[in-house]
């Protein structure tokens, strides 16, 4: 009969019967097949071998058959079985831990325990041992302390939406209690303890917030029931219908609400407390004086336009009282990307005695700052995580929303000023560009933004210059590309992570050097991807259109592998300014000659970003400038209407403050604010400021952000210390997946706003060197894996092609070898290569 050749066996047929003498059959084995044999019969012991692990039992043997008489060791036997049976170990130990509930457990977690395991009998009570080991050895490497750990598994698993019952939490307790040695003692009883007790301080803060919420918007709706129509002005004011309807249309009656019938009819409505309190100004309205009164006589329980008036956001550009003092003259410096506009303001900025910077990035004002400095100008930095004081320095480099009002300085830089129309963040720059305090202003941007800053000038009544620069290499419009035609200094643009992480994989899977830069990435990862892409470590660079703002990159040709995004409330075509944005990265003036902007095949038309790059700028139709309310209109409203609520302060700003047809301004979108002071309602023992202050910190909402807030202000409430969020633990760079490398960098995030917040209450939040001890940690890990992973790609194309990497390639250079080079802690000691503490033992604080 014929028998196909198993693994090792040369490739031919055989001839066999039942009377073959066995010298005839190991005649017909393979090398793997007689060595197994061997090693079987010397092992003495019975392995239970079954046949759907022979296969691949026998290809593990071939690769450790250096010879064709060559044996196998009973060592090699054992790793050999070992190898074929750890898939199933770890299979059998994932259903066993599903089981039991014990979720926090993870497939490395079992694989790890599975391949730490070197007997190929064991059973599953010496694999739930070593995986005990493992777990053991995770806990170690996650923090400092139980309580530190627990709270990085529970924010793990809250990502995923896993919330763990009582019994669960006992379990996970007592796990993480024994890595620290502390069972003999007790603590694990004291974490469960804790944690139920917070997990009741939850429930009460909860409970108590909607309760709160509920009162506040009663009064709210108290307040409307008792509102007037128009009919009933006259007689509460004692006028006639004509003076009323003049004197609304003066803007001297304020109207509390309007509905709009079916059939385009507006109907007012007026609060008659605040009438009333309005009669004494009547013989002054008749009389014909047109100023309308700036103070009124205005009770506790005022309505909307006494709270509308006490906010002053009608009369926005009136809060900054320090510019209003000083002389400004706005200098507007508009022109495309790679037009010099920033070079042009930094000169002027560095031969002032005094000067200030303002940036939308804190990457940017890094570079502002440290553009001050090559200048020999010393400057400081502030953002909103952090702070750098260089002594002497009358130069500051920020963020836009760190502007100091009340420091008079000769020169300012405002950048990037088209985010005025911005709805997140737009109300930043207008209250930068109204209230820095500076006598001669600079503000940058694409020409979009001409008429909304001319619009702020003239509420500010600054005279305004304007100055238009041109791009200084040429930009056009390229062809439609294919993967395997890009080449080095090409960045393809696409508009998710996601999206980001495949064109990214699939480039590698081609054998190219990829670097990444989109918005979750840290400002120190994004500026280290953009080296490699700048010095030829990477050849392509895939990007979001985080890369439209800051980072100065070497691109030749913008590469678009769509042209819609998703912009976070509709997926829409791309605008003219977005592809000029982007696409004018292209060809660096004194790098290339020319840019080119092209697609990537089945992107869509080239016509179209021919026909957005020659568009003029888009007219603008909204030119009222957005605005928000700050700390000290929080408190002037809460004084005005009797309240300490955040929640009921915020509400009736949005409903009062502003009107929907306010000639001047628009009301800055409220909702976040608004969330996170409706959760803070049940949290007691935080007065308004404190309350505002965590209403405008930086959170993810998709991450769970409002509900780690909350608890983060119960505790900071309680008197009880902050602790920072921990890197949780961090795999070999090598063999982390995407799944890995975005919970490294949630966890970034989480770190960002405790870091803002340490900033702001340091005595709440004190271990702020650990916090950037674990800042850098993430960075440094996060860098080694996008770099390691290329690197791998590359080795592993010379190693196909049959040769090594040669002097010149990056594999060779300093700092560059495979694996994760560990950050440093002071004096000079690195964190052990996987993860961020030593296996087995606690990790030491740096002196």
């Amino acid at each position: 009969m014929r028998v196909e050749a198993h693994a090792g066996m040369t490739h031919k047929t055989l001839m066999t019967d039942d009377s073959m003498p066995d010298a005839t059959l190991s005649d017909t084995l393979s090398p793997a097949e007689r060595a197994l044999q061997r090693a079987e019969a010397e092992f003495g012991t019975s392995l239970d071998i079954t046949s759907r692990e022979r296969p691949a039992l026998l290809r593990q043997v071939a690769r450790r058959l250096e010879g064709p008489e060559a044996s196998l060791s009973h060592d090699g036997l054992i790793e050999a079985l070992c190898v074929v049976r750890r898939k199933t170990w770890a299979s059998q130990l994932m259903n066993v831990c599903r089981r039991a509930g014990e979720v926090w457990i993870g497939k490395a977690d079992t694989l790890d325990a599975a391949t730490r395991t070197h007997d190929p009998r064991a059973d599953m009570p010496a694999l739930r041992r070593t995986l005990d080991d493992v777990l053991m050895a995770r806990w170690q490497e996650m923090g400092d302390s139980p309580r530190a750990v627990l709270e990085d598994v529970r924010a793990d698993l809250a990502d995923t939406g896993v919330i763990l019952s009582s019994g669960q939490l006992e379990k996970l307790s007592q796990s993480i209690a024994a890595a620290f040695g502390s069972v003999d003692l007790g603590f694990e009883d004291d974490l469960r303890i804790a944690e139920e007790r917070r997990a009741r301080e939850q429930a009460d803060i909860q409970a108590r917030a909607e309760e709160r919420r509920a009162r506040e918007l009663e009064r709210l709706r108290e307040w409307e029931a008792g509102l007037i129509s128009f009919d009933e002005l006259p007689n509460v004011l004692h006028c006639s219908r004509r003076e009323a309807l003049r004197w609304i249309a003066e803007n001297r009656i304020p109207v509390a609400r309007r509905e709009t019938r079916p059939d385009g009819i507006e109907l007012f409505f007026f609060d008659p407390t605040e009438l009333k309190r309005l009669r004494t100004f009547l013989p002054q309205w008749r009389s014909g004086t047109k100023d309308r009164p700036e103070v009124l006589d205005l009770g506790n329980k005022a309505g909307n336009a006494a709270i509308a008036r006490v906010a002053a956001l009608d009369r926005f550009a009136g809060h900054f009282r320090t510019a209003r003092a000083l002389k400004r003259r706005i200098t507007l410096v508009t022109g495309p990307t790679n037009s010099g506009k920033s070079y042009t303001a930094l000169n002027a900025l560095a031969n002032a005695e005094s000067g200030l910077a303002l940036a939308p990035l804190r990457l940017l004002a890094h570079e502002f700052r440290e553009s001050l400095l090559s200048r020999g100008v010393p400057a400081s930095l502030s953002t909103g995580e952090e702070r750098i004081e260089m002594p002497g320095a009358r130069h500051l480099a920020a963020t836009v929303e760190m502007c100091p009002f009340h420091n008079p300085v000769d020169v300012a830089i405002i950048d990037e000023a088209q985010m005025l129309a911005d709805p997140d963040r737009g109300a930043a720059w207008t209250a930068a560009i109204m209230g820095v305090p500076a006598r001669h202003v600079f503000i940058l941007g694409a020409p979009d933004c001409i008429p909304l800053v001319k619009r702020i000038a003239e509420l500010c009544d600054d005279p305004v210059d304007e100055i238009h620069l041109e791009r200084k290499s040429p930009l056009k419009a390229g062809e439609t590309l294919h993967l395997d035609e890009l080449k080095p200094s090409d960045a393809v643009i696409a508009f998710s992570r996601r999206e980001v992480l495949d064109l990214r994989a699939e480039l590698m899977a081609r054998g190219r050097r990829v670097a990444v830069v989109y918005g979750a990435l840290s400002p120190e990862v994004r500026r280290a991807e953009a080296a490699r892409f700048n010095n030829g470590e990477a050849d392509i660079l895939i990007a979001t259109d985080a890369i439209g703002m800051g980072l100065n990159l070497s691109i030749r040709r913008v590469v678009f592998s769509a042209l819609r995004k998703f912009d976070g409330r509709q997926t829409r075509d791309l605008v003219s300014q977005e592809v000029k944005q982007i696409g004018g990265r292209a060809g660096r003036y004194g790098k290339h000659e020319s840019g080119l902007v092209c697609l990537l095949a089945g992107a869509g038309s080239p016509t179209f970003v021919r026909k957005m790059l020659s568009a003029p700028p888009e007219e603008i139709k909204e030119l009222r400038p957005l605005v928000q309310p700050d700390s000290d209109i929080v408190r002037a409203v809460a004084e005005e209407i009797g309240s300490d609520s955040l929640y009921g302060v915020l509400t009736r700003i949005k409903h009062a403050v502003l009107r929907a047809d306010d000639p001047n301004y628009r009301l800055a979108d409220m909702e976040q604010a608004l969330e996170i002071a409706a959760a803070l309602e049940g949290v007691e023992n935080l007065d308004l400021s404190t309350r505002w202050t965590y209403a405008m910190c930086p959170i993810d909402e998709r991450d769970n952000g409002i509900q780690r807030l909350v608890q983060w202000a119960a505790d900071h409430a309680a008197g009880r210390s902050v602790p920072p969020p921990g890197t949780g633990r961090l795999p070999h760079p090598e063999q982390a997946g995407r799944e890995e490398l975005e919970r490294a960098e949630k966890r970034h995030k989480r770190l960002v706003a405790w870091r803002w917040l340490a900033l702001r209450f340091p005595d709440a939040y004190p271990a702020r060197q650990d916090a950037e001890i674990n800042t850098s940690i993430l960075n440094d890990w996060i860098e080694q894996v996008l770099r390691t992973q290329s690197r791998m790609r590359e080795s592993q194309k010379q190693q196909r092609i049959g040769g090594r990497p040669g002097r010149g390639s990056h594999s060779d250079r300093p700092g560059n070898r495979t694996g994760f080079s560990s950050p440093k802690k002071p004096g000079g000691r690195s964190f052990p290569a996987k993860g961020n503490r030593r296996p087995g033992g606690p990790r030491k604080r740096p002196s």
